[in-house]
């Protein structure tokens, strides 16, 4: 039950920091929006793309490092996790639970239908990736999550080691 309760909240904040860096306008994410969508925005001159790209960087790398540094706080100090093959597995599941939540959840059912996500300009022009894309981009994500929680695996061991 713990570990749902874990679950539960790691998606939460992923939400609550996508929600403040989007606010009411898709715009200020436009750096989410497919390319050939960000392309169209700035040949429309409703945007700049090397802003948009460099905006994108200013959110991705400190929300990437706050993720990171929350799982493995909740696998080291939370959950008291002392082994590697425990951490990885915890690992392993919030990562693919993330991505699963991000792609179904956050892209299918809150962009898709989010107001604030369409953008006024952009009209008919497509940016919620077909189910079929976004099912093959979850599961090959899924199977790099299993790589990637190796390091973070790694890293709660240690930090467990120093709390």
């Amino acid at each position: 039950m713990l570990l749902i309760i874990q679950l539960v909240l790691y998606c939460l904040l992923f939400f609550l920091m996508v929600k403040a860096a989007v606010k009411d306008n898709g715009m200020n994410c436009l750096y989410f929006y497919p390319p050939a969508f960000i392309d169209e925005a700035a040949r429309r001159g409703l945007a700049d793309k090397d802003k948009t790209m460099k905006r994108g960087k200013r959110f991705m790398v400190p929300f990437c490092i706050i993720m990171l540094v929350v799982l493995v706080l909740i696998i080291a100090v939370w959950n008291r996790v002392t082994t590697f093959t425990a951490a990885y597995w915890q690992a392993v599941l919030f990562l693919v639970v993330m991505n699963w939540f991000d792609g179904i959840c956050m892209d299918l059912v809150w962009v898709a239908h989010g107001k604030e996500w369409a953008i006024p300009g952009m009209e008919g022009i497509p940016y919620i990736k077909p189910l079929k894309s976004v099912l093959i981009k979850r599961t090959a994500g899924t199977v790099l999550y299993f790589i990637i929680a190796l390091p973070v695996a790694s890293a709660a061991v240690l930090a467990g080691s120093i709390f």
